[in-house]
């Protein structure tokens, strides 16, 4: 019998580097799952259902609520996104590690639904290098940075609900710190009681 596979869970402020920790992760631990949401927005060229997403109607979608199927789910700029709890519980039940990376309050009906779940908090070196990560992307004015780092700072007051909190100055050691909580929940007592030998 093997053991039940781990969700970790992982949040942080927009521009923090989660999606490149999140990358770096599966690069060292081939072997983790990761999440796929599902939504009601249109499929981009070249993304595939089952794969970058799980696509859906927005009928489907809300009949998916109704039925209690989402471990998490928000409304984002007027389309639906979620997690779909059977997909997750699947992975689960076959003992491997499965990563979420979603905002606070996704994170949030997680811990109610899942408080077994891991979690994991990703801060910034500090206001301005923040600033400095959002203003390298490009992609924001300078007005959305400002919203941005606002927000962040609400965000950082929830980072004490976590159960690990994971600096991300350095790449490297950010995802070994990653790693090393992982190796430790899977050798918590309460994962591994098959795993003790009868005399």
């Amino acid at each position: 019998m093997t053991r039940e596979g781990i969700l970790l869970i992982i949040s942080g402020p927009s521009g923090v580097g989660k999606g490149t920790l999140c990358a770096a992760l599966q690069k060292d631990m081939p072997e983790l799952s990761f999440s796929i949401s599902a939504t009601t927005r249109s499929p981009r060229p070249g993304e595939v259902h089952g794969k970058n997403y799980f696509f859906y109607s927005r009928s489907e979608f809300e009949a998916m609520i109704k039925r209690d199927e989402f471990l998490e789910w928000a409304v984002v700029y007027d389309n639906l996104y979620g997690t779909p709890r059977q997909y997750v519980m699947d992975v689960l039940s076959q003992g491997k590690d499965i990563v979420l990376e979603i905002d606070t309050q996704g994170a949030r009906q997680i811990k109610k639904r899942f408080p077994q779940g891991v979690f994991v908090f990703i801060v910034p070196p500090s206001r301005d290098e923040l600033a400095n990560r959002l203003a390298q992307r490009g992609t924001d004015s300078k007005e959305e940075i400002e919203r941005r780092l606002n927000l962040a700072g609400q965000e950082l007051e929830n980072a004490a609900d976590y159960d690990y909190i994971v600096p991300n100055a350095d790449l490297e050691e950010a995802v070994q710190m990653l790693k090393a909580i992982l190796v430790a929940e899977r050798c918590r007592a309460a994962r591994n009681r098959v795993a003790i030998p009868g005399f």
